[in-house]
């Protein structure tokens, strides 16, 4: 701690000492023209030893390196898209300016103009003829700065984290890239992004623990919401064929790997057609955003080639546990079943109704051999509240789930637009519920009664595929600023000269 500090007050000290050369070490802008890639694709083809006299660029970032030598200095700079060497010179800059210089540090933010040149060695360089000071840095970038591998620093400093990882700015550039081309993949399909509200009077759409919040003026609790369901179908009784929504949710439960309490979520809805349609469009969705990340329908993730080419395997969740668990649900009893579970050490968690038995066997028994792509359809009734019944088979439900890596992605249905039936499974499910939480949604079954047309809805855990799309281990890789735990730091004593 008292390295941190001495290093803090020598940077104090620095920065009193630029200020005494009448320069503002915060100024309010500078007039950028280019980015280090475009010069460094621009000038691919600069031999060594040759410069370019006709085209002064002037570029802003962050000094990552200085090494000194005399009465010059070679750095390196790097902005949004990359890094570049620039190189200073006493009798270029003036020996005031030169001595400026002196007093900036590696972390500090400069914004430089000169010509460009290729050293011998074949270093595609700038040479500075001036230069200003953009910010001055306080704090010293991680000793080991070109590689800041303490995880848990990685995600509560996030921001040290892109300067030092270029790894994790390419990570998250393709993050939004995956975002942009979910919105052009269901745009060019004709689905309209909507909003919906974050604030819930009854939280719906989803089996979850909500986090609860106050509203004064209302008088009156509300819940940030758990999915978007209820209110985009809302929107589907209203004439809106095709509508989708990207955006956040909140469920106060688990941290893990692949759990945070705030994530991003896809939902999209589409009238008269089923579940099986909703197949397609995810696979063709996927497969469109593997190109678009990698230029082909493959993609490794830990080790393993994922292959995205449609279309995928179906098999419904009997024919799922009969061929990775060897276990016939259909010849069983519900009593047999939870012999099993007892058998594999299974926690059921207090469940005793067959469906539940029958999901919580698959998600442990089966869900970790699914690696390539699948659809797996056909849940039990219990699990899906707001599913219509598989026809010729009331007891399980036309929902399907896809899989990759073990891991659930989504969630779609052949959405229930009968209203006294989607009253009788809400009845059903808060019996076991308690409190404020239990409540039925009446304005939404209000809405059923008006008329919802037959339609298929989808879920797409957007950080689990984006987790995919990058090779990214964790959640919290592909989060800017995941959840974490509160931290109790001891507040470091700060020595300023006032």
């Amino acid at each position: 701690m008292e390295g941190l500090q001495e290093l803090r007050r020598q940077r104090l000290l620095k920065l009193q000492e630029i200020k005494n050369f009448k320069k503002d070490p915060y100024p309010y802008s500078y007039p950028v023209t280019c980015h280090v890639q475009d010069l460094l694709d621009k000038y691919a083809s600069l031999p060594p030893g040759q410069e370019d006299n006709n085209f002064e660029v002037f570029l802003a970032g962050r000094l990552i390196a200085i090494r000194e030598h005399g009465k010059s200095n070679f750095c390196d700079l790097q902005d949004c898209s990359g890094k570049i060497q620039i190189y200073l010179r006493q009798d270029v800059l003036g020996k005031e300016s030169f001595n400026l210089f002196k007093k900036l540090d590696i972390g500090d933010i400069l914004g430089v103009s000169g010509k460009l040149f290729r050293t011998h060695t074949g270093e595609l360089t700038v040479l500075v003829k001036q230069f200003q000071l953009l910010a001055k840095s306080l704090r010293a970038l991680p000793e080991k700065w070109h590689g800041l591998t303490d995880i848990e620093q990685r995600y509560r400093q996030r921001y040290l984290d892109l300067i030092c990882n270029p790894q994790v700015r390419k990570t998250f550039e393709k993050r939004i890239k995956i975002i942009k081309g979910i919105r052009e993949f269901l745009d060019y399909k004709g689905f309209l992004e909507v909003e919906t509200p974050m604030m819930h009077p009854i939280p719906g759409g989803a089996t979850a623990r909500p986090f609860v919040t106050y509203h004064n003026t209302l008088d009156c609790k509300l819940y940030l919401r758990i999915a978007p369901e209820l209110y985009l179908k809302r929107l589907l009784v209203g004439g809106l064929d095709k509508v989708y929504e990207l955006n956040r949710s909140f469920r106060n439960e688990g941290i893990s790997i692949q759990h945070n309490p705030e994530f991003t979520i896809l939902e999209l809805y589409q009238a008269y057609v089923d579940y099986e349609a909703m197949m397609e469009l995810v696979e063709e969705m996927f497969a469109y955003l593997c190109k678009e990340i990698t230029g082909t329908t493959q993609i490794n993730y830990q080790g393993t080639l994922i292959n995205l080419t449609p279309p995928w395997p179906r098999l419904t969740m009997v024919e799922s546990m009969k061929k990775y668990a060897g276990i016939d649900v259909e010849k069983l009893s519900t009593e047999e079943l939870q012999e099993i579970a007892q058998k594999s050490k299974i926690d059921l968690k207090g469940r005793t109704s067959r469906g539940r038995i029958v999901n919580t066997l698959f998600e442990n028994l089966v869900s970790s051999y699914l690696i390539q792509p699948v659809f797996i359809k056909d849940y039990p009734i219990e699990t899906s509240p707001l599913a219509k019944r598989k026809r010729d088979h009331p007891e399980w439900a036309e929902r399907f789930e896809p899989f990759i890596y073990g891991r659930e992605l989504g969630n779609a249905f052949s959405e229930l637009n009968d209203p006294l039936d989607q009253r009788e499974r809400f009845e059903k499910q808060i019996m076991e519920e308690e409190g404020e939480e239990g409540r039925i949604d009446e304005d939404f079954l209000r809405a059923l009664e008006y008329g919802m047309p037959p339609a298929a809805g989808l879920g797409i855990g957007i950080d689990r595929l984006v987790m995919l799309m990058t090779d990214s281990p964790s959640i919290r890789d592909v989060i800017f600023f995941p959840q974490l735990r509160e931290k109790s730091v001891e507040l470091e004593r700060v020595m300023t000269d006032k």
